[in-house]
């Protein structure tokens, strides 16, 4: 089936932001739900499959990290919702449209795990933040205050991780 275009699934609302800003911000939010949900199963994958003398503390560290950004999901579905757009938050959906670099599937220590989730979570906050400035082009401070906000937790997750590395 042929992908849909954000204009043909706009649906009406009284919102008060233009419809050619609202299909730009439409991509903009589900382009964050994609990669959001895609790094939430790479700190997943993580959490499942370290090893080693740092195993319990790592395998909480993951799952703790993972915890913080999944509310993101849903935020950024309902912000696209809100918008008129269509969420495509499906895991098949989110794993064809992230620009989350595909998790390693054959590491196992804990310090490979830590500097791939690093290298993922990085990433992803500099995309963040880059959505914050197209979401404030589009004139549309609640997206752009929602991107702060993932953005903000997204920042303290990568000093957590980051933590384990440094010293």
């Amino acid at each position: 089936m042929p992908a849909t275009t954000t204009k043909e699934r706009l649906f009406k609302t009284k919102i008060d932001i233009p419809e050619k800003n609202r299909e730009k911000l439409i991509e903009l939010v589900n382009q964050g739900l994609a990669d959001t949900f895609d790094l939430y199963s790479v700190l997943k994958q993580a959490h499942w499959n370290v090893k080693g003398m740092e195993f319990y503390q790592l395998h909480e560290l993951f799952d703790d990290v993972a915890g913080a950004i999944f509310p993101f999901v849903d935020m950024l579905a309902e912000r696209v919702t809100t918008l008129g757009g269509v969420a495509m938050g499906t895991v098949r959906m989110a794993a064809k449209a992230s620009r989350v670099d595909l998790y390693p599937a054959d590491i196992s220590k804990g310090k490979d795990h830590l500097e791939a989730v690093r290298d993922r979570l990085a990433a992803y906050c500099g995309s963040l933040r880059e959505a914050i400035d197209a979401a404030s082009e589009q004139e549309d401070p609640t997206t752009e205050d929602l991107f702060t906000e993932a953005s903000r937790v997204a920042d303290l997750q990568l000093y957590f991780v980051e933590s384990h590395l440094q010293g």
